[in-house]
């Protein structure tokens, strides 16, 4: 049965990232960015087996997608490079393929122990990303080559810091309508 829902995920994976240049002329990075984390979210949401569990792997993605940001948009704040159809001075480094290279190390984290095609398939929608940028003129190559390294980067501190600050018995995480929450118990 888990086989038969990695199946479906990975399908999954690859129709939304062949359909997005379809869908958005604006390029199918402005889609496939999000592509690795929707991928860890649902495949544990339809039950495939992770290595944490879902308060741990939220605030494990949380810290991923936040490091990742942060560290993104205070190097394109700072550095001032012009993007290569000299729109704006925030090319460096490629934001899109900084999520998608985030988002694949956190699916390499949770789910790379079921199958190395999870983690092939990750990297892989997060090269198209980085590809695509590159193609349609937003960034340069060693924009996205920096995106892949800060995302990446961003995505191991996370899970590091996670593991060292919260311990899997103190982190507690609660939804509600107002929000997602992560709290820490002393």
């Amino acid at each position: 049965m888990k086989r038969i829902v990695l199946l479906c995920v990975m399908v999954c994976m690859g129709m939304l990232a062949a359909s997005a240049q379809v869908a958005d002329k604006r390029g199918v990075a402005n889609v496939t960015r999000f592509v690795p984390y929707a991928a860890v979210i649902g495949m544990k949401a339809f039950g495939v087996e992770s290595r944490d569990d879902w308060k741990v792997l939220l605030a494990k993605t949380a810290a991923s997608a936040i490091i990742t940001g942060g560290v993104t948009y205070t190097m394109k704040e700072t550095i001032h490079e012009w993007r290569p159809d000299m729109t704006d001075r925030k090319s460096f480094p490629s934001g899109h393929t900084a999520f998608a290279f985030a988002g694949a190390t956190t699916l390499h984290h949770e789910f790379g122990h079921i199958s190395p095609w999870v983690s092939i398939g990750g990297y892989a929608v997060a090269t198209v990303t980085a590809v695509d940028r590159v193609c349609r003129d937003r960034h340069h190559w060693y924009d996205t080559v920096a995106g892949a390294a800060v995302g990446f980067l961003s995505a191991e501190a996370g899970f590091w810091i996670t593991d060292k600050l919260f311990p899997r018995s103190a982190v507690n995480v609660s939804v509600n309508p107002s929000g997602l929450y992560l709290c820490y118990g002393f």
